[in-house]
């Protein structure tokens, strides 16, 4: 009885496409940032990444054989997936222990506690990464300075901490000492997580997935404009206590998150009108966070909330049914 036909009712669309196929297209779009992310931090984004992916391999196969009695499903490369953006969403020195916690949060938490891949509500990394964030603050926003810009072992404050900071301070945006030019910021010469320093190598993988089909346009841009059009209201207000909205579209996880993980099928809406709804309203929390809350980076945070409206997002903005009246 365990291999019943499940039927659905048509239309019935036939594609060649796969769970396995769509995860490694992802996975390939992940390269020109990963590569990046290597260039500027060395070893210690190799060992981070190699790190986080082998564990979330490990436990997901560990979790599935020894405590769910299913079969492993490490195969379909959502696990790869998930240790590639817990690696792009922490710190190059982040010692290994720290990593491999963060890890079985997102795979135990954040994945397999709801069932695993197609049944979790929120998204595996960004669990993982909030866990590190909130359990290891220090450690989680220490960052490293690059190969490329400093002598290794020197630590440097991010552009959008130290935008906080000098606010906080009552430092005029214009007298804040140390904030890349934005060209730098675009091709990523800047402090932060390995992952989210080059926007356009980012957005590139962006491209790449929208011409694969892999995602739609909806999310990202939604998320993008909305954190430009607040920021940038505020900025034409007064320029000396809120930056340039190109410092908050190009610096921090805003490419990573609107990209990559806000994009995730499984915790997004279906609709297109969904997918607006669901990324205007990371974009207003980000932003929120960003400019009046604690801590200077939101996106992870805005993903992990709006993660939470998406099945009453999905309730209420449905497709007109096939054959109904328009």
């Amino acid at each position: 009885m365990s291999n019943l036909l499940t039927v659905s009712p048509s239309p019935h669309v036939h594609s060649s496409d796969s769970t396995q196929k769509i995860m490694y297209r992802v996975v390939f779009a992940m390269i020109p940032a990963m590569a990046w992310g290597i260039y500027m931090f060395g070893f210690d984004a190799i060992r981070v990444g190699l790190i986080s992916i082998i564990s979330c391999l490990a436990f997901e196969y560990l979790i599935q054989k020894y405590l769910m009695k299913v079969k492993p499903s490490i195969t379909d490369g959502s696990a790869l997936i998930t240790g590639v953006l817990l690696a792009f969403n922490v710190p190059s020195n982040l010692p290994w222990w720290i990593i491999i916690i963060g890890a079985i949060a997102a795979m135990g938490i954040g994945k397999l506690s709801f069932g695993g891949l197609g049944a979790n509500i929120f998204n595996p990394a960004i669990v993982g990464r909030v866990f590190l964030l909130i359990s290891f603050p220090a450690q989680m926003t220490t960052w490293p300075a690059t190969n490329a810009m400093a002598v290794d072992g020197v630590s440097a404050a991010t552009p959008l901490a130290l935008i906080k900071e000098g606010i906080k301070n009552g430092t005029p945006v214009s007298q804040i000492e140390g904030l890349p030019q934005l060209s730098d910021m675009a091709i990523g010469f800047n402090h932060g997580s390995l992952g989210e320093i080059s926007a356009i190598l980012l957005i590139l993988g962006g491209l790449y997935m929208l011409w694969k089909k892999v995602i739609t346009w909806q999310i990202p841009a939604s998320i993008i404009l909305t954190v430009a059009l607040v920021s940038g209201i505020f900025w034409l207000i007064d320029s000396e206590i809120y930056v340039n909205p190109l410092y908050h579209i190009l610096t921090g996880g805003l490419m990573l998150g609107a990209i990559f993980m806000a994009t995730d099928m499984v915790t997004s809406p279906m609709t297109g009108k969904g997918q607006i709804i669901f990324g205007v309203g990371i974009g207003l929390i980000t932003i929120s966070i960003r400019m009046f809350g604690a801590y200077p980076e939101g996106i992870s945070f805005a993903i992990l909330i709006m993660n939470a409206f998406v099945p009453l997002i999905n309730m209420y903005i449905k497709p007109k049914r096939f054959g109904g009246q328009k």
